[in-house]
């Protein structure tokens, strides 16, 4: 029944109000209604326009655990054929621009290869590549069909209160939502955490990622680079059909002269920094900027709200961990959540959020630390640095141990995984 106070009508009384319908939010929604908690789903953009080519040209690298969750919700099946499994992962300081053989990977090369911690030939990858565009698709169309979620777009959340025993919810179009816990999966300028005057810690990078597709006439064979040029990193991420991703860091004003140029002196740059190592490299479909940064809340949950994703910390994309940290958080926050259901527990008070904090935040600030220090020390071309990175990376690679736990760390298999992240539904607890 439909109530009005004020002027406003509740279009939602349930358990959980997630604002912001993007990647991190979608695949709460699903995890949470697999749970089976009632979700209302907000975001300030119409589904459409998300789903559109020109919305968002990134691609991410899902992790193996994060994959492990997406066929526990059912999203994988949709998705697999749209994705590239990733067998190896090389990591490097780059040519020089001016060498005999300028662009692409140096010398000195820190291998991780998927085979020395899964057993046979098709055996799991260390992680799976997915144009955003095509993750959102098979989200959407997973939620549609399991059914249960009621979506609110395109709306912004204007305010909310929280009250004893939930929180209400107030949309710009007058409507209100009820709910025991609101969820900001609101990305990095989090409204939600602004109007709840939590403080955060970082900094820009004054750092631009260009983003775009490449088509190269060699096959990739399921290797992502990440190498370091003096702007930043360059990551060569693959993608289906001998296509790959590029992620690639500039100086701010560097970046924008770039993605400014023509597609003759678009292509001159690319090929500078790409090298000839899989052939002839030909740009595919647009070109995207985002701006680099580093930020990071002094509290993962708040009165009746709980951050996830972008909305809790936000790191450099040099290690390809944003949205897996976000799959992450959701992993953690839906088992929380369906434990304090089983259990008659309050969803949103304090004792139940504080559990999901504990389990996110040593993961959240080692990564964060973890990327921020690789892009200051790897983000320059001095020389002497140069020789003693290169060692460093030989060195590393010669130690068996070492490779395994740094795949397993990126993997999110260390520490005590929540059940989605080992593929076990939540459903069957």
């Amino acid at each position: 029944m439909m109530t009005h106070t004020d002027q406003t009508e509740t279009a939602f009384d349930g358990d959980v109000v997630i604002a912001g319908g993007g990647l991190a939010g979608m695949t709460l929604a699903l995890a949470l209604r697999q749970a089976g908690l009632s979700v209302a789903l907000v975001d300030r953009q119409p589904y459409e326009t998300q789903l559109a080519p020109d919305f968002d040209g990134r691609a991410s690298a899902l992790a193996y655990t994060s994959w492990r969750l997406f066929e526990a919700l059912g999203v994988a099946e949709r998705l697999k054929p749209h994705t590239a499994r990733i067998e190896h992962i090389l990591v490097c300081d780059g040519r020089p621009y001016g060498g005999t053989r300028p662009g692409g990977p140096g010398p000195d090369t820190l291998h991780f290869d998927r085979r020395e911690i899964s057993d046979g030939e098709t055996g799991e990858p260390l992680g799976w590549m997915a144009e955003n565009r095509h993750t959102r698709i098979a989200l959407l169309d997973t939620l549609r069909e399991e059914g249960g979620t009621e979506f609110f777009a395109p709306v912004a959340v204007e305010r909310f209160d929280a009250r004893s025993d939930g929180v209400d919810v107030f949309l710009a179009d007058q409507r209100v939502l009820k709910g025991k816990l609101l969820v900001a999966c609101d990305g990095r300028f989090s409204r939600i955490r602004q109007q709840e005057k939590i403080r955060t810690s970082g900094w820009m990078y004054n750092q631009k990622g260009i983003v775009t597709t490449v088509r190269h006439a060699e096959p990739h064979n399921g290797v992502a680079y990440e190498y370091f040029m003096p702007g930043g990193p360059f990551a060569i991420l693959p993608l289906p059909d001998n296509r790959s991703s590029l992620v690639w860091t500039e100086a701010s004003e560097t970046a924008d002269a770039i993605v400014g140029l023509e597609a003759e002196g678009f292509q001159e740059e690319l090929e500078k920094r790409f090298g000839d190592f899989l052939g002839e490299v030909r740009p595919e479909g647009p070109r995207f900027t985002y701006p680099l940064g580093l930020t990071y809340s002094e509290r993962f949950f708040g009165d009746r709200i709980a951050y996830v994703g972008d909305a809790a910390r936000g790191i450099h994309p040099l290690a390809g961990q944003g949205f897996n940290l976000g799959i992450r958080d959701t992993a953690a926050l839906a088992e929380v959540l369906s434990d304090a259901r089983r259990c008659g527990l309050d969803l949103g008070a304090p004792a139940t959020l504080s559990r999901y904090q504990a389990w996110r935040r040593f993961d959240s600030a080692t990564l964060a630390m973890g990327t921020d220090i690789f892009n200051r020390l790897f983000s320059n071309d001095i020389e002497p640095l140069r020789r003693v990175r290169g060692l460093g990376l030989s060195l590393v690679n010669k130690i068996g141990p070492a490779r395994r736990f740094f795949m397993r760390q990126a993997g999110g298999e260390t520490g005590d995984p929540p059940r989605l992240l080992r593929g076990q539904r939540l459903d069957a607890a």
